[in-house]
């Protein structure tokens, strides 16, 4: 078959929209959930469980911190079955904000005694602060799409 874009028997690849959830692996669930209220004001979306809890970053978007090993399994509840996963390591998970925000945000870190690791100023203009939670993952904070300028909505 001819993938050419002028072929009109061509399959298009349907369109994803935007991150709904992500997903952090931690070692102590209670401890994880307070750190990033804390931190990053972020709001847990449901009643927490042994398994996992749901924070709220923005309107339809949160942050699943999932305690490592509980979800190797599949889950079945009344509504279907979840497939199982699990993750190790240090991940990585990215949050915007605003570049007129990006001293506050320094500010705050300092105040909620987290190290900044290391702050870049990306070619495009956007820069990031990176940090570490409870769990070594790094986390950053953002003024820019992927490879653009600073941001200030």
């Amino acid at each position: 078959m001819n993938d050419s874009p002028t072929n009109p028997n061509r399959q298009a690849t349907p369109r994803a929209g935007p991150v709904l959830e992500t997903a952090l692996y931690v070692a102590e669930l209670e401890r994880s959930i307070e750190f990033y209220g804390r931190v990053l004001g972020f709001l847990p979306a449901s009643e927490p469980d042994s398994r996992m809890c749901a924070l709220n970053i923005t309107f339809g978007q949160v942050l699943l911190l999932f305690k490592k090993g509980a979800s190797a399994h599949p889950t079945v509840t009344s509504y279907g079955v979840i497939p199982p996963n699990d993750g190790d390591g240090n991940l990585h998970a990215a949050f915007f904000i605003p570049g007129s925000d990006f001293e506050f945000w320094q500010d705050h870190l300092r105040r909620s005694a987290v190290d900044v690791e290391s702050i870049v100023h990306w070619p495009a203009g956007g820069r990031s602060i990176y940090f570490r939670d409870p769990d070594h993952h790094c986390i950053e904070l953002k003024t820019s799409h992927w490879n653009g300028r600073e941001l200030d909505e």
